[in-house]
């Protein structure tokens, strides 16, 4: 009888410690790691006395719409000595046309061309790379032709802080907000990512920026070897880039509203698919402890989601102490991510938090499963 009695109470107790002990770990990321961001205190660096020369780097293939809507508030841009750099690679639509008109209104703009090779196929990183290596500036700030500039000081506030020790600043790029759950959910996955780059960044573990906001020295573009490291992947010219180059020295963040960088989502489930699973390339080189990082954080949300099911199904009886660990996590999540999404400008999201975190985790556990060895060359 006695050792039936401790056969079900260790039926019990395994599966509901399983549950504590995830809970413990997502605790940990929610109050120890997000909490540094939700705690940072944004300030503005625009009223420096003085500001470095920035050559602002574009790659642009096919994107003729793009930077007619959007090139236009880079180029006035209130900034005293900045050039603006457009890597026309390979483009078959009228981009080389609408180049020519607009260096003809605007004396900083500069266009590199790049014709296509009918032996050699090339990535991004090799535009970018050419970009660069034709800026006249040191300071650096890479942006892509579909984004818009929250406000004309942007080029102010993500290099205002480029100066000794700090050679990379690491912006923020939010999706422009439309209707859907198509657009909610990739606006969440780019919220989560900020913060969890952010975070890490602020405690002097940075391990990714994105490209379409992300500012550097040239000469820690030239003293890390560019993007030799990892140009047989297709993504990673900007995650890989702060992976391969951060220290906890040399980086800043900058999210202050006039550093936002507004870019255009993608509009499919299909086109959106595809870009995770480019972006999934690029992790599998990560630093090791990086991995482990993201990795056990990714993990044990899901399978705390998991276990709560479980925990559920096989004892109804105890359904308070799932639901208890569920509400915590919950409550915890709400109290740190407020701040942070007010600071990120997604403050509307949050009310659907419990929904748009339980599909997060799933969609891209299992992107990331099915698409982290899959061979990436293209440009895009």
């Amino acid at each position: 009888m006695d050792v039936a009695i401790n056969i079900h109470l260790k039926m019990v107790y395994f599966p509901l410690g399983i549950l504590a002990f995830l809970l413990l770990f997502q605790l940990y990321y929610i109050l120890f790691v997000y909490s540094k961001l939700a705690r940072y205190r944004v300030q503005s660096v625009s009223d420096r006395p003085d500001f470095p020369p920035v050559s602002v780097i574009i790659c642009a293939h096919n994107e003729q719409e793009n930077l007619k809507a959007y090139l236009p508030s880079i180029l006035n841009q209130d900034y005293p000595d900045f050039e603006v750099i457009v890597v026309n690679d390979c483009s078959e639509d009228d981009t080389k046309w609408i180049l020519q008109d607009m260096c003809a209104l605007y004396p900083r703009l500069r266009v590199v061309e790049i014709k296509e090779h009918i032996q050699l196929k090339h990535s991004k990183k090799f535009a970018l790379t050419m970009g660069i290596k034709g800026a006249k500036h040191e300071s650096l700030l890479l942006c892509d032709a579909d984004c818009e500039p929250n406000s004309e000081h942007w080029i102010k506030e993500m290099t205002g802080g480029l100066e000794s020790p700090t050679e990379l600043v690491l912006g923020y790029s939010p999706y422009f907000k439309f209707k859907g759950f198509l657009n909610r959910l990739i606006r969440f996955e780019t919220t989560h990512t900020a913060m969890s780059y952010l975070s890490y960044a602020l405690k002097r573990d940075a391990y990714m920026g994105v490209g379409r906001n992300l500012a550097y020295s040239k000469a820690l573009f030239f003293k890390g070897k560019g993007f030799n490291a990892h140009m047989h992947i297709k993504s990673g010219d900007d995650d890989l880039f702060v992976n391969q180059n951060a220290t906890k020295q040399n980086v800043r963040i900058s999210i202050h509203p006039d550093a936002h960088v507004y870019s255009m989502p993608k509009l499919t489930w299909k086109s959106y698919y595809k870009q995770k699973a480019r972006h999934s390339g690029a992790s599998v080189i990560y630093k090791k402890r990086h991995q482990r990082m993201l990795g056990t954080q990714l993990i044990t949300a899901l399978l705390f989601y998991m276990c709560l099911i479980v925990c559920l199904a096989l004892f109804p009886s105890l359904w308070y102490l799932p639901v208890g660990a569920y509400f915590l996590r919950l409550i915890c999540q709400l109290l740190v991510f407020r701040p942070i999404y007010k600071k990120l400008a997604v403050s509307d999201l949050l009310v659907w938090l419990p929904i748009l975190d339980l599909y997060y985790y799933f969609y891209i556990c299992f992107n990331g499963l099915f698409n982290r060895s899959k061979k990436q060359v293209a440009w895009k």
